[in-house]
């Protein structure tokens, strides 16, 4: 057996010694990429005017990966020894092509020949896919979000949206109003037991309850809240509580044009990160001023958030 290796452009087709491909996004329904390549015999002679028989395979990982789909054909080359297919339209052997999660690269296509017609493949090559065809890729990839941020959602203004590794949307969402303009963060002098995530708002919150917080205190007032409907307002961690600093613009645009909503102002917010025993971290609205060793005796300004 010989094997051939070849490259591929996806905008492009660019012809090399052994094989030549020109993958493009054929349309969605149903999923298809064209492909073409140059036949050659074992002696390195072009194939031309005949019926060949080719196998087409994915491999995930490496050029010696895992076949997640693979599909036959039966095709003809032409005067140049050119032949052009299209993946995704042969007959499935294995996976399915439609159900290819391209963002789990890379990718690498396998291609094995037989320049007889049949199924004795005697000519093999392997290529990484570098690139996806756009409307492949966007499918099962899309960077689109069902929500955005300044969104009036959820009980009150989305300032943050993300997508996890599985694709599933995320995000943070501010209360319409202040919960108090004078709250300590209480709890002064016990150092609450894991309660010093700088991202984890909500994990925070529920150690502070735990550990006896105050339903008065800035913790306390989060998790009473029932704010727009929703029941599971927490104390944001500095993280999120400076998300919501740098996305002030977007969110105040919609608090000043909501009814009954409160703008976000110059004050200092308390946020759910303890520093130690005695101190906790909060952000200076006015000039986004982080600060992590402020006394928990202090009265500051509390604004809940959750997440969907």
């Amino acid at each position: 057996m010989k094997t051939y290796f070849f490259k591929y452009s996806l905008m492009i087709t660019i012809l090399f010694v052994q094989v030549l491909i020109a993958l493009t996004a054929m349309g969605q329904s149903p999923q298809i990429m064209s492909y073409q390549a140059v036949i050659r015999n074992s002696s390195n002679q072009l194939v031309t005017d005949a019926p060949i028989g080719m196998k087409i395979s994915i491999l995930q990982g490496s050029m010696t990966g895992t076949a997640i789909y693979a599909e036959t054909h039966t095709a003809q080359t032409n005067a140049n020894g050119l032949v052009t297919i299209e993946i995704g339209n042969g007959t499935p052997v294995s996976g399915v092509f439609s159900t290819i999660n391209w963002a789990n690269g890379p990718y690498f296509v396998k291609n094995e020949t037989d320049p007889l017609g049949g199924t004795n493949y005697t000519l093999t090559g392997v290529s990484q896919l570098m690139s996806v065809p756009y409307a492949l890729f966007a499918e099962k990839c899309s960077t689109s979000s069902s929500h955005y941020i300044g969104e009036l959602y959820g009980g009150g203004v989305v300032f943050h949206v993300y997508k996890d590794n599985n694709g599933n949307e995320h995000g943070l969402i501010v209360s319409l109003n202040d919960l108090s303009s004078g709250a300590e963060w209480g709890l002064n002098g016990t150092d609450v037991p894991n309660c010093e995530s700088i991202w984890n708002g909500a994990a925070n919150t529920s150690s502070i309850i735990s550990a006896g917080g105050l339903a008065n205190d800035a913790a306390g007032l989060c998790n009473a809240s029932c704010s727009g409907g929703q029941t599971d307002w927490y104390l944001p961690s500095i993280q999120e509580l400076n998300l919501l600093w740098i996305n002030l613009f977007d969110v105040n645009k919609t608090l000043n044009a909501t009814s009954g909503a409160q703008e976000i102002e110059a004050n200092h917010y308390w946020s759910s990160t303890e520093t130690d025993a005695n101190y906790a971290w909060y952000i200076g609205f006015g000039y986004g001023t982080i600060n992590n060793s402020q006394s928990k005796l202090s009265s500051y300004y509390v604004r809940g958030v959750r997440a969907y």
